[in-house]
């Protein structure tokens, strides 16, 4: 399977039907099977694991629902619009045969990101760091993972937030 670019998948999803959340109002529920992919057009969404909010999500072209239609899992996590929201949402199914190359890229990217972060971590706590740093350290992992940290530079600029 061809690689395919960011323009491509944007154009890809034009003819996706948008969907408009309100301030409140659950967009995935953990434990459903939506088949769905939810790609953030604007707003702002909290994502919350058991009860407990991970993370806050207002980057345009941030994308839920990946890794449950890739695991064939149910979601894991709740996602709630905190403000009014829209989102293209699309057929995981078709989404995941013609793209996905350009999603496991954009997932690879993140984890190596993660991977880099938990290792920066990890050998802190071995040179004996203060506690503050490693309060710091976590919030910029938090950071990465959660609240729209920058994927690296390249033709990648779509975010993704996994629900596993």
């Amino acid at each position: 399977m061809d690689q395919i670019s960011a323009t491509e998948f944007e154009k890809m999803l034009a003819d996706f039907p948008v969907a408009t959340y309100e301030a409140g109002q659950t967009v995935i529920s953990a434990g459903s099977r939506t088949g769905l992919l939810f790609i953030l057009k604007s707003g702002a969404v909290a994502v919350f694991k058991k009860g407990v909010e991970i993370a806050k999500v207002v980057e345009p072209g941030s994308m839920f629902g990946e890794m449950s239609a890739l695991l064939s899992a149910p979601h894991t996590v709740e996602v709630r619009a905190v403000e009014r929201s829209q989102f293209k949402v699309a057929d995981a199914a078709i989404v995941m045969k013609d793209s996905l190359p350009y999603i496991a890229t954009l997932l690879a990217l993140r984890l190596d990101a993660a991977n880099q972060a938990l290792f920066e971590l990890k050998s802190r706590i071995k040179d004996g760091q203060p506690a503050e740093e490693f309060a710091k350290m976590l919030r910029q992992i938090d950071e990465l993972l959660n609240n729209g940290g920058a994927i690296p530079p390249g033709p990648y600029k779509m975010r993704f937030f996994t629900n596993r």
